[in-house]
């Protein structure tokens, strides 16, 4: 019965969203249509593959909180709270679901505070800053002539050489010290959820290794999906996909970086593989429709399967409002900020 009522519930909410103007429906549509042109076995591998990579990369949040809660943290709890910013960062603007998914650590853990999860967080993304920096890397070197580019002739012009590396490797140390001296002052206040980094084997075992397990398992399924559409799948164009998706992200200003995503992989297969822009917006759109779609249903079963389903609502609803919160808050703190920069000038 509450299974019924519930898909009566959003049966109605689509209807409601259809009569204010959002082309629910169209959306489903598409969706579908998606669907059908790519062969079953592909949506079935991607899927299976992106199921992978959303546990080995809920696993190593565990570890992180385990070494720094010991006995309060339990597996799937942390998993269904990861895969549910997962879900949300999927059609939510500036990666909210990532704040949704702190705030359920802090409620489902009790000795955690937000800057103990806050610095989970921060311990998780030190694979992901150096998998990034690897790609970006990768891109920029594999554009022909781009170094030439960047530094001319360094022969010709020695001296001017010297002073342009110089003068970055200054402006490198002036911006690492400013990011360190902010690094020192979280830590001070959030230095227990890091806790397995005192710990470097464990760490490298419980955490680094199923992160790179998880970043592999997403380039997989840009693999898969570039096949299913006659794209070549070669290092260079999953490289770019990735990348390409990657800047997206952090430039949007859509929810879920729909519509950049599209324009960022077409110039980016365009520029490793002169795939035409049609295919490569069909093939974006695809695989950004089916994947979100997934991580919707799955965020759904693993919070209603471990939490209960009225557990499971309260909990994500709280954690919700207090992300808005402090999202709303990181805003006005920015704005008064820019206002008093303005003012002194």
């Amino acid at each position: 019965m509450k299974i019924v009522l519930w898909l009566a519930a959003v049966g109605l909410f689509w209807l409601a969203l259809d009569l204010l103007g959002v082309d629910v429906r169209g959306w489903l549509e598409s969706l579908w249509d998606q669907i059908r042109a790519i062969p079953a076995g592909y949506v079935i591998a991607a899927l299976v593959v992106q199921s992978g990579q959303t546990f080995l990369a809920g696993f190593a949040y565990f570890a992180i909180l385990r070494a720094a809660y010991p006995g309060e943290v339990k597996l799937w709890p942390i998993i269904a709270a990861y895969s549910v910013g997962v879900a949300m960062n999927g059609f939510l603007p500036a990666n909210i679901g990532t704040l949704v998914t702190l705030f359920m650590f802090v409620a489902i853990i009790p000795r955690c505070a937000f800057a103990g999860s806050l610095a989970a967080y921060l311990v998780q993304k030190i694979f992901y800053v150096l998998a990034g920096t690897f790609v970006y890397l990768y891109m920029f070197l594999s554009v022909p002539g781009a170094f030439d580019i960047s530094f001319g002739n360094v022969t010709s012009h020695p001296a001017l050489a010297l002073g342009i590396v110089l003068g970055g490797a200054v402006l490198l140390v002036a911006v690492a010290r400013m990011f360190w001296r902010q690094v020192k002052k979280l830590w001070a206040q959030a230095k227990t959820g890091g806790a397995i980094l005192a710990t470097p084997k464990r760490y490298l075992a419980e955490v680094f290794v199923p992160s790179l397990a998880s970043w592999a398992c997403k380039l997989i399924v840009v693999g898969i999906f570039l096949a299913a559409f006659a794209i070549p799948v070669t290092f260079e164009s999953v490289m770019w996909v990735s990348g390409s998706g990657s800047l997206a992200n952090v430039a949007s200003f859509t929810p879920g970086a729909i519509g950049v995503t599209q324009a960022t992989n077409a110039l980016a297969l365009k520029t490793c593989c002169h795939v035409p822009e049609d295919v490569a917006v069909a093939y974006s759109t695809a695989q950004q429709l089916i994947v979100t779609a997934w991580d919707q249903l799955v965020a759904i079963v693993l919070v209603a399967v471990v939490f209960g389903w009225s557990g499971g609502r309260q909990l994500v609803t709280q954690s919700y409002a207090d992300a808005r919160r402090k999202a709303d808050e990181a805003k006005a703190s920015r704005a008064a900020k820019k206002r008093q920069s303005h003012g002194g000038a």
